[in-house]
């Protein structure tokens, strides 16, 4: 049975019903998506349950219009879900067709999913990596009921987890040579790692700008940045930590946390006193922080598409996290179905000559800020 979650519902009910459902993420929670309601974003949740009413599946479904750049265009999408045993061929029909059905309804182009459905890596050692057969199937089954391979791979399609699970002498252990050399480094040369409160969020924000200037990608403004920190650090899902040097901010980094995981989602630093190896006391700081407060896993958040790819431009933070003890983590992706093939194909003609212009203003901006 489907059932749209109700206003009088409340966050508490929602995260726990969520909680222990497969591939969890805090993409799918109550505060990520009252969060992203603030910021143009409608927010629809569905769970669906059993007739003893134990819930079987959920979606946090993010909804927008673009009348202000192409008109009679909606869009769904669902970040990091829907939740549920995917391997349950009756209950993936059930859901999909269930959110296609209202889709349909709210007359929406397209839907996007992106849940955490894992398939093997070839980058993964070969004693602890699975072959994960049944999300290759996954993937066929949705390619043989209408949804294609998305263009848009809004979040990254792959991951490295470290598994909090093991004592601190394991992590160590697990991490390449020059990683542990490097983060005695610092501790010799005097870097000092510490949290931080919302007051200092400012001071993460003007590090992340100048990486942003000097690495050349594009973040948001200001203010959304230090919201979302700010609501999740409240909300006991968040923590910033700051490297510092004779008392002078030169790295940071912002961890979120729900359920078993802790993500490390921002990560900062202005490029000075490198030589003294910041980052790498910062990151062990973060996973000693994740893991005494009881978290299982330390998902680092981003790598290549392709691991194979040796010229990919993230290739570089890759074998970084490498070095930390990550272990390769690879997804099917982001998929859409497509209800209007019609203005999904204009969709996907203009939305990248839009967003390119919004960048090149964005672009001015930020680097007024990293120099502000």
């Amino acid at each position: 049975m489907i059932r749209q979650y109700s206003l009088s519902d409340n966050q508490l009910d929602w995260n726990a019903s969520i909680q222990y459902l497969p591939g969890v993420h805090i993409l799918q929670s109550w505060e990520w998506g009252e969060f992203k309601s603030r910021y143009g974003w409608q927010v629809e949740r569905f769970f669906w349950k059993k007739a003893n009413g134990q819930i079987t599946a959920a979606a946090q479904v993010l909804k927008r219009s673009l009348h202000n750049f192409i008109p009679a265009i909606k869009v769904w999408y669902i970040p990091r879900g829907p939740l549920m045993d995917w391997s349950d061929d009756k209950l993936r029909s059930k859901v999909l067709s269930d959110l296609k059905d209202c889709a349909r309804k709210d007359r929406a182009i397209f839907i996007k999913i992106d849940p955490e459905i894992l398939v093997s890596c070839p980058d993964s050692n070969q004693d602890t990596s699975k072959n994960h057969e049944a999300g290759k199937q996954i993937a066929q089954s949705l390619k043989g009921h209408g949804w294609i391979f998305s263009d848009e791979q809004i979040q990254f399609r792959n991951t490295l987890w470290i598994d909090l699970q093991l004592s601190e002498d394991q992590l160590l252990r697990n991490m390449k040579q020059k990683t542990r050399y490097n983060i005695h480094l610092a501790e010799r040369k005097g870097v000092v790692v510490r949290c931080i409160n919302p007051e200092e969020f400012p001071k993460l924000y003007k590090l992340y700008a100048i990486t942003s200037n000097r690495d050349g990608f594009i973040i948001r403004p200001k203010e959304y940045y230090l919201d979302i920190w700010d609501c999740l650090y409240k909300k006991g899902m968040a923590r910033g930590l700051i490297a510092e040097v004779d008392g002078q901010a030169v790295a940071g980094l912002m961890i979120f946390l729900f359920s078993n995981k802790a993500w490390y989602f921002y990560g900062m630093s202005s490029g000075m006193h490198q030589e003294k190896m910041p980052n790498y006391l910062l990151q062990w700081e973060a996973i000693k922080l994740a893991k005494k407060m009881g978290f299982k896993i330390y998902d680092l958040w981003g790598a290549p598409d392709n691991l194979d790819n040796k010229m990919d431009s993230m290739l570089g933070v890759y074998r970084f996290k490498l070095g930390l003890g990550g272990k390769p983590v690879c997804t099917i992706g982001a998929w859409d179905f497509v209800i209007n093939k019609l203005i999904y194909r204009l969709y996907q003609q203009f939305l990248p000559k839009i967003l390119s212009l919004m960048r090149k203003v964005r672009r001015s901006q930020i680097q007024s800020e990293a120099g502000g």
